[in-house]
């Protein structure tokens, strides 16, 4: 009489056999012994990217939002509103307190008044639409949160895309609520040149909330170079330019704009308003060429800070402006992206 192996034979039997074949399998397909490995915690990253209806895109910095991207295409351009100071209010405003003619003044702006004889800055019938094309990645991280888009500019008759513009937006938080909002862009010429006409207006411009301006509030406007007021600062060159006012009873907030030394022609010439607008005007005295063969590329740094401008401050912020890398939008090396952001010259 053949005998019945005892119970737990048949259970080390039926454990080996399954094993073996997990085993085997998982060579065939390494998802399986991926899967059978304990998961890492989920952590919630300090800096976030959050999409939202309606075309808009939230900054979120240690839990609060700071910034917001908009891409409506009911507008003819895309914007950051609002741009958060440290105590929460925004620093920024859409139009001008006083004059219906300048509702193009959107927060924080990208535009031009002369790309190949088409303004991209005033809201006219015939002027240029700049729209956003895709979003390329959304990156959240412990040290900052990225945005990287593409727009078109479009215009000219027949209108067609004369630019595009890959902006890459680094957000990253600072101690007390302070933050920064640093703007990479690159314009590339679509299949012809493009040429920039000499204007004070254009490619980043911000206008601040009504009462941080120094006419319809309690703002004052300085730079890098130590000078105060529009009068003194108008089309001079400067390293950064300073925007602190009053944003509720008893406190002060400000923006400081800060130019790159990479930009060309840099330190920027500045196009300001006692009526509350600051720009880079890059073309203030000459126009540029933007070759297919030769993209322009910009950087800006906006620095949301308490209380007025502090020159010693500024100077190290723009130190380290200087040392944080170029990024560039790459295809991505890992699943479930498309795309990524890495430092220029930094292998994979």
């Amino acid at each position: 009489m053949n005998e019945q192996p005892f119970p737990t034979q048949r259970l080390n039997r039926r454990y080996f056999l399954t094993h073996s074949a997990l085993a085997t399998a998982s060579i065939a397909m390494p998802w399986i012994a991926r899967a059978q490995q304990p998961e890492k915690p989920f952590r919630f990253p300090r800096c976030r990217i959050v999409p939202h209806a309606e075309h808009q895109t939230a900054f979120e910095l240690a839990g609060k939002e700071t910034a917001r991207w908009h891409f409506p295409a009911d507008y003819p351009r895309p914007f950051f509103y609002p741009f958060n100071g440290p105590s929460g209010a925004t620093l920024t405003r859409m139009g001008h307190p006083g004059a219906p003619n300048h509702d193009h003044h959107q927060s924080v702006w990208f535009a031009h008044n002369d790309v190949n004889g088409t303004t991209f800055w005033a809201n006219k019938k015939d002027g240029g639409i700049i729209r956003q094309k895709d979003w390329l990645c959304y990156e959240d991280r412990d040290q900052q949160a990225i945005m990287a888009v593409q727009l078109g500019w479009f215009g000219g008759k027949p209108e067609r895309e004369l630019l595009e513009q890959t902006l890459i937006a680094i957000a990253r938080p600072l101690d007390g609520g302070e933050h920064t909002l640093e703007l990479q862009s690159t314009f590339r010429a679509v299949k012809e040149p493009v040429q920039l006409g000499k204007t004070n207006f254009g490619f980043l411009a911000v206008r601040v909330a009504k009462t941080i301006s120094a006419f319809f509030g309690g703002g004052k406007i300085s730079d890098s170079e130590g000078r105060v007021g529009e009068p003194d600062i108008f089309g001079k060159q400067a390293m950064w330019m300073d925007y602190s006012g009053p944003v509720a009873e008893g406190v002060t907030e400000g923006i400081t704009f800060f130019d790159h030394p990479t930009n060309p022609r840099s330190p920027s010439h500045w196009h300001v308003r006692s009526d509350g607008w600051m720009g880079a005007a890059l073309c203030l005295n000459e126009g540029h060429t933007i070759a297919p063969d030769a993209p322009l590329k910009l950087r800006y740094h906006l620095h949301a800070h308490r209380g007025e401008v502090d020159a010693q401050c500024a100077a190290k912020m723009l130190a380290d402006f200087k040392n944080f890398p170029l990024l560039e939008v790459v295809k991505a090396s890992g699943p479930n992206r498309q795309f990524e952001t890495r430092a220029v010259g930094e292998k994979k």
